[in-house]
């Protein structure tokens, strides 16, 4: 009884052993979410409006699905479908980023507010929107939930919409 309890740890180790090396070393393939792939339009690489002077940066569907993943954990209490449940009068559509001071339509600026939240006009911090700090989200990482917010607002049916009663 002895011997077949170690031959079935013997097995069960070189099972572990074969997964780790075969299965857990392959590159792993970012899912694409049904929402950016059926909505907003991004299958090829899509380019974003990078700062004020309109260069662009593009960003694959995989970029984008891992940006809305980020806003759901992050962002969704308030922001539900682009609009903003703490002050409805403000949304995340494409003219209000616009309208900001700065404009926050483009990633640099939007990427400076989630760094650090300002309100509107831009005369004072909110304390409504959290910061976004380098210890919490890398660059790259901010740079994907403000790709994915422009591009919802540019793309996504209903989002941002205006009017939302309290």
């Amino acid at each position: 009884m002895l011997n077949k309890s170690l031959l079935i740890r013997f097995l069960l180790t070189i099972l572990i052993v074969v997964q780790v090396i075969f299965f857990d070393t392959q590159p792993v393939q970012a899912a694409i979410d049904s929402y950016v792939k059926r909505y907003l339009d991004a299958e090829i690489p899509v380019e974003i409006k990078l700062n004020e002077q309109g260069e662009l940066k593009k960003f694959s569907a995989e970029d984008l699905s891992e940006g809305k993943q980020m806003f759901a954990k992050n962002c969704l209490n308030c922001h539900v479908g682009g609009a903003n449940l703490v002050n409805p009068s403000v949304s995340l559509s494409l003219a209000t980023l616009k309208g900001a001071t700065p404009p926050r339509d483009n990633l640099n600026n939007l990427v400076a507010f989630l760094r650090d939240p300002m309100i509107y006009d831009g005369t004072s911090n909110t304390l409504f929107c959290r910061q976004i700090t380098d210890n919490w989200m890398s660059q790259q990482e901010v740079e994907k939930i403000g790709a994915f917010i422009l591009r919802a607002a540019q793309k996504g049916p209903g989002w941002g919409v205006e009017g939302i009663k309290n």
